[in-house]
């Protein structure tokens, strides 16, 4: 089974989906694979953890990343929907702050967006709630992670917000540092 590779306009950023076959009985789907994950990205990244989250509506979780043992994600929803953004935060990238977002649903839980390391990543959610899933690149190390303002106008992030409302964030979500006083990679 292969990967259907869609690019974004941030290099490095991709949209990747997998072949999904359904009946009336419903759906068989490959989630991942590692063969056909590299050949798609063109990296050698493996994983070293899965991790699932659950939010309800409104809620924004980011924008996170660790400055050192940088998190690349493959991320999807198995449930709800969200609107996902990565910033890239590589002052040497000629789309340094620069952001993409993609809706994620789990009534196409075969879209899947891989967020490279020295992207900051982030996610609202859209409907009632949502189930999120990522596989990360490193472990969690919470020395190392730090947190953009989900709304920092130098980035401009179009955030879907007209019928939620003001975002619900975690305390650490509302102290995010501003780009241009934030830790970033070189």
């Amino acid at each position: 089974m292969s990967l259907k590779v869609i690019q974004t306009e941030l290099p490095g950023m991709l949209v990747l989906e997998s072949g999904m076959f359904g009946d009336a009985r419903g759906f068989f789907l490959e989630s991942y694979n590692d063969r056909d994950f590299r050949e798609a990205t063109g990296t050698g990244f493996a994983f070293v953890q899965d991790n699932h989250s659950r939010s309800l509506r409104g809620i924004l979780r980011g924008l996170h990343y660790q400055i050192e043992k940088a998190q690349g994600k493959l991320v999807r929803v198995v449930h709800g929907r969200v609107f996902d953004v990565g910033v890239d935060l590589r002052r040497g990238s000629p789309n340094f702050g620069r952001w993409c977002g993609v809706e994620l649903s789990g009534d196409a839980p075969q879209r899947m967006v891989w967020i490279p390391p020295g992207f900051a990543h982030g996610f609202v959610v859209l409907s009632e709630s949502a189930d999120f899933l990522y596989k990360a690149t490193e472990y969690y190390a919470p020395e190392h992670e730090r947190s953009i303002l989900w709304n920092d106008p130098a980035i401009g992030i179009e955030w879907p917000l007209q019928e939620l409302g003001e975002p619900l964030l975690s305390a650490k979500d509302k102290a995010g540092l501003l780009l241009k006083d934030a830790e970033v990679y070189a």
